[in-house]
């Protein structure tokens, strides 16, 4: 059963809807600022990697309509980190509340995947 609690989020001089677990309510209130907010509430400091992964899943979502697979990631970033860090275990460790489908799902704006709870 999906968590119907509304919470909110500080964005700026905005309050943001995020669900409980933090994923937005609405894909349109996604913004820079917003992820910042997210990342400093999950107590997760973004690199320049953390950005380009979130970019990464924005633009996927942008051309395919879904969220990227976890397989998807890890093909992508290992072409262009290499194996050692496009690796499962390192995108894992870059994102630790969920890995990069979920946390990494949240902070790109995208909503709750099916199946999620």
């Amino acid at each position: 059963m999906v968590d119907t609690l509304k919470d909110t989020i500080r964005v700026g001089n905005r309050e943001i809807e995020i669900d409980s677990e933090g994923y937005l309510r609405r894909l349109s209130d996604w913004s820079e600022d917003f992820a910042r907010a997210l990342a400093q509430r999950e107590g997760l400091a973004l690199t320049e990697a953390h950005w380009e992964l979130i970019r990464f899943l924005r633009q996927y979502y942008a051309e395919h309509g879904v969220q990227a697979q976890v397989r998807v990631m890890i093909r992508h970033f290992t072409e262009v980190w290499g194996p050692q860090r496009g690796s499962n275990h390192h995108l894992h460790e870059m994102f630790p509340r969920g890995g990069p489908q979920k946390q990494g799902n949240r902070l790109a704006g995208l909503l709750r995947t099916k199946g999620e709870h």
